[in-house]
């Protein structure tokens, strides 16, 4: 009997590959003699690199950046040395939650540690770098990571390094004498412009101490302004491109970028379909199960391909919703957490409760395979 494991992490508690450790030890004692493909999955958000370096037998290595404010810092990013492939993502250097600890200054918030991580990657050799670009602290439209590649500004014939706040001063952007060829696979699960009242600036700037949309509004435009002029590109109405404080755009625009959902590009970069299809039972899970999983979560994408192709399909989660819907696309759900326990010490212990949960439900589990 095979058995593939593909769950995402149990958010705040355990990462992926853990978990699926965990399912796997207490899944042995039920199929004596089974083989287990663990294959950690994700949406396209935190944790995303990880568990897609884990799936594909990557090394996790850190470079040397900058975050938001421009402090230096160590950011981790994925390498696949058999297929020079980098898995990064944009918060892991230019994300929100390490400039916490300051106040936010969007006016001199910038993508340029992205964007030194993207060139780390080039000069390692990297023929695809796939990257997640939730969790933005930035609204600068990708013009850090634009300035990490080499594209040169200019003002009135002379070459100058722009800010956001200097940006209109610009009048001429030209490319990098040579940039290496790479495909540049982006995850996004939004489909925002970068202008207007649904782009980046309106939609998700507040977040990141935004209040004068106009003026970043005017600076985003000017800079897709010289994209169209100077490039011959021009992604801003493309869906997606308003991401991540206009970083989709940005990536779109200066490096080729190609916009999927982030469920798909794991599953497709990790092989999913053909996992499931070799598999006899597939588990799946997280650290809950409720209807927001049904839009585009990872576990609920494990099971409706595990139904697509015919298989079985266990959910494992911290907790689980009683909902008509979120069961139709399981055969077995199994919280873990009792009742009683509190949410705190429940996620100290994840990985016990997971074993025993999944063990005590050893008879419905044998009944699926039969």
């Amino acid at each position: 009997m095979r058995i593939l494991i593909a769950n995402d992490k149990f958010k705040g508690s355990l990462a992926a590959e853990k978990a699926g450790f965990h399912i796997k030890n207490s899944l042995e004692t039920t199929f004596a003699g089974a083989s287990f493909d663990l294959c950690p999955i994700a949406d396209g958000g935190e944790g995303t690199a990880l568990a897609m370096t884990t799936a594909l037998a990557g090394e996790w290595v850190e470079a040397a950046t900058v975050d938001a404010q421009g402090r230096p810092i160590q950011a981790p990013f994925g390498w696949v040395a058999s297929s020079a492939t980098a898995i990064m993502e944009m918060s892991a250097a230019s994300g929100l939650a390490i400039v916490q600890d300051i106040e936010l200054n969007p006016f001199k918030a910038s993508t340029l540690g992205t964007g030194i991580l993207i060139r780390n990657a080039l000069t390692k050799g990297a023929r695809r770098i796939l990257i997640g670009i939730g969790g933005s602290a930035t609204n600068d439209g990708g013009l850090g990571v634009a300035l990490a590649l080499g594209y040169t500004f200019k003002k009135a014939g002379q070459a100058f390094t722009p800010t956001l706040e200097t940006i209109l001063e610009a009048d001429r952007l030209e490319p990098p004498a040579s940039l290496p060829a790479c495909e540049l696979v982006v995850a996004c699960d939004v489909d925002n412009p970068l202008l207007g009242p649904r782009g980046a600036t309106r939609v998700y700037g507040p977040q990141k101490g935004v209040r004068d949309f106009g003026w970043f509004e005017q600076r985003l435009g000017h800079l897709a302004d010289l994209a169209r002029r100077d490039l011959g590109v021009d992604p801003r109405d493309m869906p997606g491109a308003g991401a991540a404080g206009g970083l989709g755009f940005g990536l779109m625009a200066f490096l080729g970028g190609r916009l999927v959902g982030g469920f798909d590009m794991v599953a497709t970069q990790v092989g999913l379909e053909a996992r499931v299809a070799a598999a006899d039972l597939v588990v799946t899970g997280e650290g809950r199960l409720d209807e927001q999983s049904l839009q585009g979560k990872g576990p609920v994408g494990v099971a409706r391909l595990a139904r697509r192709l015919g298989k079985k399909v266990v959910g494992v989660a911290g907790s689980v919703d009683d909902s008509a819907a979120l069961r139709a696309q399981f055969d077995l759900l199994i919280p873990i957490k009792p009742a009683a326990m509190p949410l705190a010490e429940a996620m100290r212990r994840t990985g016990e409760l997971i074993e025993s949960a999944v063990r005590a439900h050893a008879s419905p589990l044998r009944a699926l395979s039969s």
